[in-house]
């Protein structure tokens, strides 16, 4: 079965009205032209190559920049046409709107979608072989009738797959193979979370083909952290995958870890007067891993002085009373993050009750503290091992400056590398980007809204 009947519905405009609620657009001729784009590259892939006797190598990279490896199988069960209809799936990025670094301490976060997504075409193949190429990179082959954690995968695209298909098998349903194409514009190492965004996408396409979409956007969120702690090597929390999984704007409580309560907060930028721009800042995350690590284990290490694992289940006055002992104890520096840790779970409360009560500015004066606060306590604007590379301080300083009292920024995500974030009058927004751009270079600057669907079957 081929992508006749989509392209039909693209090219009469069928679809213009699901694309417009979608991606937040009057007009959707550029996710029309994205979605012609992902079809075309499915027939070229797989229209030509069904049944053929191709070599089994290869391996293809999401758009955070890592690399998947090959899996066993027959060519020619690598290449079978699809014995299912071809359909479209999206899964957006995410941002970070209150709670940084709080989610691994079992804090609260309140988390959005945003208007950039990874765009599918796919469908079932009659075989165990998830066959994928996605847009620049080599293709992809995993058979996922083999569940076992292999070694070689850690760090790789095809380790997230293979786990994602074990952890449904877990749940009693028998994901399959499909054939998929996939394209993005959610940057790579910018901080909008691309490979949750993955993680969510592939999980839609396996529950929708082979659950009957029995599995709801909270149970897809856990599953993609599954595949990423336990195949991909990376003990992430499950914040990335909740906000990217469920959609639009919520806050999210992880004091229950395995039953997170999520809140839906009705909020657009549309009504706020203020536009949310991600600025990259130019600095790459290599060579980081150290300093991300430590930011949790030194929170932690703070909660274990107390007999605890993390620092939501110490009370803050036990915390406060404690400050010289475990200045002893656990450095300076833990205890100035623990205090961020405190403080900052209490702003994300304030932040969503801004939020719902339509409060923009209050929203605004707290993600302003949030920023200071990342900067003073948590410090996680520059490496202490590399003071002469500042560049996430720079954006800060620079947006901070072009704001001039205004708006707000403050540090995206993770921190070290990577984006800032800025929340920009609505009628100050192309020069707030111009300036941007000459200090930091083109394209530095991307103005994003908040997508009100999380991983979705478009059509």
């Amino acid at each position: 079965m081929g992508t006749e009947k989509l392209r039909k519905q693209l090219e009469s405009g069928a679809l213009d009205g699901r694309l417009q609620e979608i991606y937040l657009t009057e007009d959707p001729a550029e996710q029309r032209a994205r979605a012609g784009k992902v079809l075309d590259m499915y027939d070229a892939r797989f229209a030509a190559e069904a049944g053929a006797d191709i070599e089994m190598s290869g391996s293809v990279g999401v758009p955070s920049g890592s690399a998947g490896t090959e899996a066993g199988g027959k060519a020619a069960q690598d290449n079978a046409p699809a014995c299912g209809p071809v359909e479209l799936f999206s899964a957006p990025g995410r941002t970070e709107l209150g709670g940084n670094h709080t989610d691994h301490q079992r804090g609260c976060v309140l988390a959005a979608s945003v208007s950039l997504d990874l765009m599918a075409a796919a469908a079932p193949n009659g075989t165990s072989m998830v066959v994928l190429e996605s847009e620049g990179y080599e293709v992809l082959r995993v058979d996922v009738s083999d569940e076992t954690v292999h070694p070689e995968e850690v760090n790789q695209t095809a380790s997230l797959i293979r786990g994602i298909a074990a952890a449904i098998r877990q749940r009693g349903y028998q994901p399959e193979g499909f054939n998929a194409c996939v394209t993005s514009d959610v940057p790579g190492g910018s901080g909008l979370s691309s490979s949750a965004a993955f993680e969510t996408l592939i999980g839609v396409i396996f529950n929708h083909m082979f659950c009957g979409d029995a599995l709801d956007a909270v149970e897809i969120a856990k599953i993609g952290q599954y595949a990423e702690n336990v195949y991909f090597g990376k003990p992430c929390g499950l914040m990335d995958q909740m906000a990217c999984s469920v959609g639009g704007a919520i806050a999210i409580d992880f004091e229950k870890q395995e039953e997170p309560q999520i809140t839906k907060i009705p909020f657009s930028f549309a009504d706020s007067g203020y536009q949310l721009c991600i600025i990259n800042s130019g600095a790459d995350h290599a060579d980081l891993t150290e300093d991300y690590a430590a930011v949790p284990a030194e929170m932690k290490s703070v909660a274990q002085y107390f007999g605890k694992e993390v620092l939501r289940e110490v009370p803050e006055e036990q915390f406060h009373g404690s400050i010289a002992s475990l200045r002893k104890a656990c450095g300076d520096r833990a205890v100035l993050r623990a205090a961020h840790f405190y403080r900052e779970n209490d702003r994300v409360e304030a932040e969503s009750a801004a939020l719902r009560a339509g409060d923009f500015q209050a929203y605004l004066r707290t993600a302003k503290e949030s920023g200071y606060s990342s900067f003073m306590y948590l410090q996680n604007v520059y490496s202490s091992r590399f003071p002469e590379q500042q560049a996430v301080a720079v954006a800060l300083m620079t947006a901070e400056h072009i704001l001039g009292g205004e708006g707000a920024c403050r540090v995206h995500g993770g921190g070290f590398a990577g984006t800032i974030q800025a929340f920009v009058p609505a009628d100050q927004v192309e020069a707030f980007r111009h300036e941007m751009e000459r200090v930091l270079g083109k394209g530095c600057c991307n103005v994003l809204q908040i997508r009100p669907y999380g991983g979705i079957v478009i059509a």
